[in-house]
Order: structure tokens, then C-alpha cells, then sequence
């Protein structure tokens, strides 16, 4: 199953937005690009790209197709760093609540620039069990 790249990047602008606004205005901000990504892990359905996808000019399969699978690993990633964001704000440990942020800005930016960092985890770490596998 795949979807459209641009629904994908913008989810990615969201997430970039929402961390922005987060930072600067208030990390309850960063609440909302969190829920969106559990209930994306729970429903196997985001909500920011089942919005976007009215706004698709031409079909979505005359599109260049990202793997779903690929975005949920990244999603999960995201989920994950902006738990512990929020974790770490409400502990007052703001330093380890910033850096977590800005990791899921900054690869959620780098995405957008055309260089996903999930992939590159997920392919590392996809690799590894297929090594594994074959060396048992």
C-alpha cells in the first residue's frame, strides 16, 4: 500500500509547524502533532493526511507513491520523540525535552529536503535481521 508523496510532506509540514509553534508559543502545542501520530500508530489511519487528501489536484496515483509502511516506522519515530518531549517538559527537564523536539523538527525538515532518516533506520535495521536470518 503506498501514499501520495505529497499528502507525506504534508504531514511532514505539520509536524515541522506543530514543533515550531510548540517550542516558541507552548510545549502543549506539541500535544497535538502527538495524538495525531497515536492515533496513526492505533487506526493505521493519519488524520492530518486524510484531511490533506481532498486538496490532490490529479489522482492520487499519478503521483510519486511513498511505502505506508515505511511512514508508519517514521511515525513511530515521531510518536516516540515527542512523548518523551512532553515527558521531559512536565518532569522540568527542558533540555532533554528540546533536544527530543527538535530531532523530530529537524528530521521531519531533512525529509522535506528530499532525505528521509527513517528509511535509513528502518533499511539498517531490516538489513541486520535479514543478516541475522542468514547466518542461523
Amino acid at each position: 500500500m503506498t501514499i501520495p508523496k505529497p499528502l507525506v510532506q504534508i504531514n511532514q509540514s505539520f509536524i515541522v509547524l506543530s514543533v515550531i509553534l510548540g517550542l516558541l508559543i507552548s510545549p502543549v502545542i506539541l500535544l497535538l502533532p502527538f495524538a495525531v501520530g497515536v492515533y496513526t500508530l492505533a487506526m493505521k489511519k493519519n488524520p492530518v493526511i486524510m484531511a490533506a487528501r481532498p486538496l490532490l489536484k490529479k489522482p492520487a496515483n499519478a503521483y510519486i507513491q511513498e511505502d505506508r509502511d515505511q511512514q508508519l516506522f517514521n511515525q513511530w519515530i515521531a510518536t516516540v520523540c515527542l512523548g518523551l518531549s512532553l515527558l521531559f517538559f512536565g518532569l522540568g527537564l527542558s533540555i532533554l525535552a528540546y533536544f527530543f523536539s527538535i530531532m523530530v523538527m529537524a528530521a521531519a525538515g531533512i525529509a522535506l529536503m528530499g532525505y528521509c532518516i527513517g528509511c535509513t533506520i528502518r533499511y539498517r535495521l531490516m538489513m541486520m535481521k535479514h543478516n541475522r536470518a542468514r547466518m542461523n
